[in-house]
């Protein structure tokens, strides 16, 4: 309190000069109308522009939250876009569904190696186990080979290991996908009859052929296409769709029937 004395003793003369100032503003801003509209429109400009700097703030610490909203409301949607050509009854009757999709995050991600493979949040406490397909909203991005309670590793399609079915769009021509481990952004079809009409720039998708990937999830584009040495089918390199340096959110796709189908074809003699 004594100091509070003191101070106002110190600088009566300032705080004296001060308040005289104020009153005689609100004379001013009360006796003129021109005033008194100048000063609540820059109130209003000061109040609106702290009120925007506040919610841009609040907004961008809440970018996260959106986010993953977006991310499930995407798999539900990607749950009935998935489903829905199986059977009619996809919203009426849930357990009739063939797939089910659960989102992940990647925490570590290899581009550049021979066997790439990608690190997502998402392990077997969440359902998560191998053999299961992994996609974003562009497109696939491989397999998933080993799980803990948490995590998951996924063997990326740039993995010179990696081999999945694919076909050209709108058409029942199916290959294999593979990768020759030399750009990270294009992988190759091979496979493809050569009696096969090929234009580049048409697109590739997932083939039918597989127990992992529902079909038409899309891969990329013909970059460019040659025959291979014994001239009866082409090698095509595929432009992907994904940036497999950038990757962030991811869906993780389950076939409820897999290990049903694959126990059947491995029960079915093949011709040898």
């Amino acid at each position: 309190m004594q100091q509070i004395i003191h101070f106002v003793i110190r600088y009566k003369n300032f705080l004296l000069y001060i308040f005289l100032m104020i009153v005689s503003l609100g004379f001013t801003i009360q006796s003129h109308s021109y005033h008194q509209s100048r000063f609540f429109n820059s109130s209003n400009w000061l109040t609106g522009n702290i009120l925007e700097t506040s919610n841009n703030v609040s907004t961008y610490f809440g970018l996260d939250a959106e986010n993953q909203k977006l991310m499930d409301e995407n798999r539900r949607l990607r749950d009935l876009l998935f489903n829905v050509g199986e059977i009619d009854s996809i919203v009426i009757d849930s357990t009739q569904r063939t797939y089910t999709i659960t989102t992940g995050r990647v925490i570590k991600n290899s581009f550049s190696e021979p066997r790439n493979y990608i690190t997502i949040d998402k392990g077997e406490e969440d359902s998560v186990n191998g053999d299961m397909g992994v996609i974003t909203s562009k497109g696939i991005l491989g397999i998933i080979e080993n799980t803990s309670n948490h995590f998951a590793t996924v063997q990326s399609i740039l993995n010179e290991k990696s081999n999945i079915n694919a076909k050209i769009k709108n058409t029942d021509h199916f290959g294999s996908l593979v990768w020759d481990m030399k750009r990270y952004d294009v992988v190759q079809l091979i496979d493809i009859p050569r009696l096969v009409k090929l234009t580049v720039g048409d697109t590739i998708v997932t083939g039918g052929m597989s127990s992992i990937f529902p079909e038409n999830i899309p891969i990329g584009t013909i970059r460019k296409f040659d025959l291979n040495s014994s001239n009866s089918f082409y090698s095509i390199d595929v432009a992907l769709f994904n940036d497999m340096t950038n990757i962030k959110n991811v869906y993780i796709v389950n076939n409820e029937y897999r290990e049903e189908i694959e126990a059947l074809e491995n029960q079915t003699p093949s011709d040898d």
